[in-house]
């Protein structure tokens, strides 16, 4: 009874294995790493990667075999290079309001030795557009230009919604701080926040636009771009050029391609919202969103009842992407990806990077290699076949019931 017992359970084990992967032979590509001399190394993704990958790139791995043919598995964090940003608000009184023929002026003092570089208006009047100097000083007697005419503006009505009121500039250190504000009106200063932000620039790859089409569409009022990059990589940022020299304020929507599908009327195509946002004369016109793997991009501009803006170039850009791995055993390893099923990895590492060095041999992959999938055996059929699986399982069972019984009966 035993004996028919463990044939039965090894005849499951073996029909439930045939749908079981292996470790790389469940993945499509490798690439060998060279080079590996120390524990810790950085790993860059190259760009042909991406395309070949999850969107959230749970599916890349590193895999290393070693002389006597065993496959091991390395602990990796993937790295991203993004700009670190922090903000400290600096404790400062507003004194000395005045105005003359030349406009308004407001005065505010920083008690400590603390730089600044950045100042936030707050104004009761909702439409303005006003030009602004700010000058510093440590005595009041003496004053230096630290920005010249910056304009500050502000735009409520029943279609927008739009203001500019953030002084940025170098960042300096003076005791008195003087805005002076060039209006007739008289500017009601409602609030004001002083700040330090201490900015460390990521590190970016530029990517090239390989088609890029412009279409204005009257019906919807709108101008739409369709954008082509030469393969899917990793973005983050996204710069519209308008060499436009008028004032222009206008909504922007951002799409790109998720899947396509294949019918009988021709390819139907997917997309799904990346980001919205303004395009103005004001600002720099660049978007950053979430870091994405993107082919092919849509952007579509409202214009209202105004003129379509002349757009100059589309600018994309992502960060660096890098995995830090900690090799431990001698062997031939290989960055491997392209595997749908694959669940997110999950490695110790992630909890003591504090131990890891910052300063490491940075690994190039080699050339892109195609896994070559182990030829389906002549008894594959009858075990992927979902009814020969439980006609299997049923006489198995039926098996095991037939010979409890008996053993009841001789009982």
């Amino acid at each position: 009874m035993k004996h028919l017992i463990s044939i039965s359970f090894g005849l499951i084990f073996i029909a439930a294995s045939s749908f079981s992967y292996g470790q790389m032979s469940a993945y499509n590509y490798k690439r060998e790493l060279k080079g590996i001399t120390e524990q810790w190394h950085k790993v860059v993704l190259p760009e042909e990667l991406f395309g070949k990958t999850s969107q959230h790139l749970k599916d890349i791995r590193i895999f290393g075999l070693t002389e006597s043919n065993d496959t091991i598995e390395v602990p990796y964090i993937l790295s991203i290079a993004t700009e670190k940003t922090s903000s400290k608000d600096v404790t400062f009184k507003m004194f000395n309001t005045s105005h003359n023929e030349k406009g308004y002026y407001f005065t505010f003092e920083i008690p400590t030795k603390e730089s600044i570089n950045q100042i936030k208006l707050d104004f009761k009047q909702k439409n303005f557009d006003w030009q602004i100097t700010l000058e510093g000083s440590q005595d009041q007697n003496e004053w230096f230009t630290v920005v010249d005419n910056y304009r500050i503006l502000s735009i409520k009505n029943n279609q927008t919604k739009f203001q500019f009121t953030k002084l940025t500039f170098p960042l300096s250190k003076y005791r008195f701080y003087r805005i002076h504000i060039d209006s007739k009106e008289k500017p009601e200063l409602r609030a004001a926040s002083i700040t330090q932000n201490d900015i460390t620039d990521g590190t970016f790859v530029k990517y090239s636009v390989k088609k890029f089409n412009i279409k204005e569409n009257r019906q919807t009022k709108q101008t739409e771009i369709d954008v082509k990059l030469e393969l899917p990589v990793r973005i983050s940022h996204i710069k519209i050029d308008v060499p436009s020299t008028f004032d222009y304020y206008r909504p922007v929507t951002i799409k790109y391609l998720t899947d396509s599908l294949k019918t009988e009327q021709g390819w139907k195509y997917n997309f799904g919202t990346l980001t919205t946002g303004i395009i103005n004369s004001m600002e720099k016109n660049e978007f950053q969103f979430k870091s994405t793997t993107i082919h092919k991009l849509k952007i579509y501009i409202d214009n209202h009842d105004n003129q379509p803006l002349t757009i100059d170039k589309i600018k994309v850009k992502g960060y660096k992407h890098e995995l830090i791995a900690r090799f431990t055993k001698r062997a031939s390893y290989f960055l491997t990806y392209g595997n749908t099923k694959a669940s997110r990895a999950s490695y110790d590492i992630e909890h003591f990077t504090d131990r890891i060095p910052e300063t490491m041999t940075v690994l190039n992959p080699e050339a892109e290699i195609i896994i070559e999938k182990e030829e389906t055996s002549v008894t594959d059929p009858l075990f992927k076949n979902k009814t020969w699986l439980w006609i299997i399982m049923t006489m198995i069972v039926l098996l095991l019931g037939w010979f409890s019984l008996k053993m009841i009966r001789k009982g």
